[in-house]
């Protein structure tokens, strides 16, 4: 299974575009090698040098197997709250320092979330912002 951006590379930097510093919407995403046996797939967006530990910017869950993009700004699937309390993205937003933003994207056996669903396959996708 793979993850990828047109926006930016693996290990990467992230266009302020996508950030809180521009129009802090989704990057557009393309997944290919999904497993047969997958009945759905989520996408967790999490940035692990936070000050106060992992932050999570993004998790949807109930995502179609089927799907092999994501546009830019798309809401799919069940959005659960971000770190800053809203459903949806939300774009990476340091205080200080470079950070990494890990995309994880899983596929789920069945349509729970990845904490409660059974994972068959993950993959991740890491950018950087720095500001």
């Amino acid at each position: 299974m793979n993850l990828s951006s047109p926006a930016f590379s693996n290990n990467g930097a992230i266009p302020a575009k996508y950030t809180c510093d521009g129009a802090n919407v989704s990057p557009p995403l393309t997944i290919s090698g999904v497993p047969a046996a997958a009945k759905s797939l989520a996408i967790t967006v999490d940035d692990p040098d936070a000050p106060g530990g992992s932050f999570t910017h993004w998790l949807a869950w109930k995502i179609p197997p089927s799907t092999t993009t994501i546009a830019e700004g798309q809401h799919l699937g069940t959005e659960e709250p971000n770190g800053f309390g809203k459903p949806g993205y939300g774009g990476p937003c340091p205080p200080n320092g470079l950070h990494h933003y890990v995309f994880t994207l899983y596929a789920l056996a069945d349509e729970a979330p990845p904490s409660k669903g059974k994972v068959i396959a993950q993959t991740q996708l890491i950018g950087t912002f720095k500001r």
